[in-house]
């Protein structure tokens, strides 16, 4: 008898963590048998999920040579080449965060300060944004940033560029998506536990005062600016809440014309 699994398209045994016994010495007997018929089969690696409430078998998953990939908070994934030439893909790499470039009609900006902040003395006014959730769109996540620590409704417009950071945090890298939104509403309500201060700056007042990051100067002139993507659509990318593509306007309306 052995452990559960499926072969993917890569010859890596996924091992179904149903299948795994509560026992940690059923377990010490099953995985051996496993792991040879797998080689036996030409499996090159193995997947294995650890569920919490199976963390008494992690030891013995190690003991054969296991080594952690990743942890969620009900779960562990651990790996175990059975070739030397096994690949095994890192995991998420990257943090990725939406901005909202936000602009009345009185050429205000949109900008907070943060309550926690290196120098306090004076506010470090910047565009309202954060991180984006599990399976969250970068528009809604731009949409919701904005809503959360300002109370200003918003819809999107375009997006206006992007910044990549090495060494963000926990060894990965950062997508910081600046996105200019359009305000539907402007009476702010903030969040008083993240926000220190929110207001409508004017525009020319926020990108000549000397205490604003340059480079939050340099994101908004490349909201204000005239190249900037869109969201577009593919027939191969058409699934809702799945798929997200951005093009210059040229491309989409060209598209749309061959389309018709």
């Amino acid at each position: 008898m052995s452990l559960a699994g499926t072969i993917n398209q890569y010859e890596g045994v996924e091992v179904d963590p149903t299948s795994l016994p509560e026992s940690a010495v059923r377990f010490a007997e099953l995985l051996p048998t496993s792991l040879q018929e797998w080689r036996q089969a030409g499996c090159r690696l193995v997947w294995l999920k650890v569920p919490l409430a199976r963390a008494p078998l992690i030891p013995t998953a190690v003991a054969e040579g296991f080594v952690f990939h990743h942890s969620k908070p009900d779960h562990l994934m651990m790996t175990l080449s059975l070739v030397e030439d096994a690949y095994i893909p890192h995991y998420a790499s990257h943090y990725i965060g939406a901005g909202g470039v936000v602009i009345d009609e009185q050429e205000r900006l949109l900008v907070v300060s943060e309550r926690y902040r290196r120098d306090s003395s004076w506010p470090h006014w910047k565009l309202p944004g954060g991180a984006l959730h599990q399976g969250e769109s970068l528009v809604e996540a731009a949409i919701r940033e904005v809503r959360e620590e300002t109370g200003v409704e918003t819809r999107f417009c375009h997006l206006a560029a992007f910044r990549h950071w090495h060494g963000y945090r926990y060894g990965k890298s950062d997508i910081y998506m600046v996105c200019r939104l359009a305000p539907l509403s402007t009476d702010i309500r903030k969040e008083d536990r993240e926000i220190d201060r929110c207001e409508w700056m004017p525009l020319r007042t926020y990108l000549e005062t000397e205490q604003v990051h340059e480079f939050n100067k340099s994101i908004v002139r490349a909201a204000l600016a005239d190249h900037h993507l869109v969201p577009g659509s593919l027939p191969t990318m058409s699934l809702p809440g799945k798929h997200e593509f951005f093009c210059h306007p040229a491309f989409e309306q060209a598209r749309s014309a061959e389309s018709n």
